[in-house]
């Protein structure tokens, strides 16, 4: 595995972690995927040495039948010592198995409660306020009401660290000055790199920076001769090399590749393997 990141400072995490959208379905309008086969890969997550999972209550099937938290909690718990359990609130399903963001403040207490109640904690490890969609972030809008609420959960022992997801820098500062923010979830990727505001401001704070899609999320194509050339070179896989750029871009990346197959969780684990040169660096540039 690759080397640890201390989230919030007190949680030992390794930077590999797993991301649990694709264990229900491989897309938000999808059909549910075998139960079982997410059970698997969960188990097989826990032996390969991952304790980060991410996670959202919104996470499912089109017809809900099969459920991210339901399947972490009937698999996993009670839980590993040291596992990380991570998850957002904001976005809702609608009738119609789409998402829709919610951005009134008394409703993410029902959200979190619902979180602590399919998870089976007390305590909810990580807790990342995510607004709009995967469109760029709304940089007018502020986050400091709906912040505000999740950190006076926080304060009645509900939720240990507080996150923010889809942010630009301001939403950032706005969140920090009302109660610590201890990792920010954005779109970033090998070929996605307009987030560097985001990503400075991060590593000067020491807050995590967990992008979400790290692979492209099937919305953009990673196939470029620049990854493929360095890739030939370690003798890896595409997907492999843009895990392990992720990582090496800055000391406070994780990588949450998610999957619902083992044999893309065997190759997304072995990734902290693979050390890239200043070669390699060079070529992906």
């Amino acid at each position: 595995m690759s080397d640890d990141f201390h989230l919030g400072g007190d949680l030992l995490i390794n930077r590999i972690g797993f991301g649990a959208m694709r264990l229900p379905t491989n897309s938000f309008h999808g059909p549910a995927r075998d139960p079982e086969t997410g059970r698997a890969v969960l188990h097989r997550a826990v032996e390969l040495g991952i304790n980060h999972i991410d996670t959202a209550a919104f996470y499912a099937s089109g017809d809900g039948s099969v459920r991210a938290n339901a399947l972490i909690r009937e698999t996993l718990h009670p839980y590993p010592a040291g596992l990380v359990i991570a998850t957002k609130v904001g976005p809702v399903r609608t009738p119609d198995g789409g998402l829709a963001a919610t951005t009134d403040a008394a409703a993410l207490r029902g959200l979190v409660e619902e979180n602590l109640e399919t998870l089976g904690v007390d305590r909810l490890d990580l807790v990342y306020l995510r607004i709009g969609g995967i469109d760029p972030p709304p940089q007018g809008e502020s986050v400091a009401e709906r912040f505000e609420a999740l950190a006076a959960m926080r304060e009645e022992g509900l939720i240990r660290h507080l996150g923010l997801s889809n942010v630009g820098s301001g939403h950032l500062a706005e969140a920090r000055a009302i109660a610590p923010v201890s990792a920010v979830q954005n779109h970033f990727h090998a070929d996605k790199r307009d987030d560097t505001e985001v990503l400075a401001a991060c590593e000067e704070a020491g807050i995590a920076y967990v992008p979400f899609f790290p692979l492209g999320g099937g919305l953009s194509d990673l196939t470029g001769d620049r990854i493929a050339k360095v890739a030939e070179r370690h003798d890896a896989t595409v997907p492999q090399i843009a895990l392990a750029w992720l990582l090496a871009s800055s000391p406070v990346t994780l990588a949450i590749p998610g999957t619902g197959s083992l044999a893309h969780l065997e190759e997304n684990t072995a990734v902290g393997s693979i050390a890239l040169t200043r070669e390699d660096l060079a070529d992906l540039t």
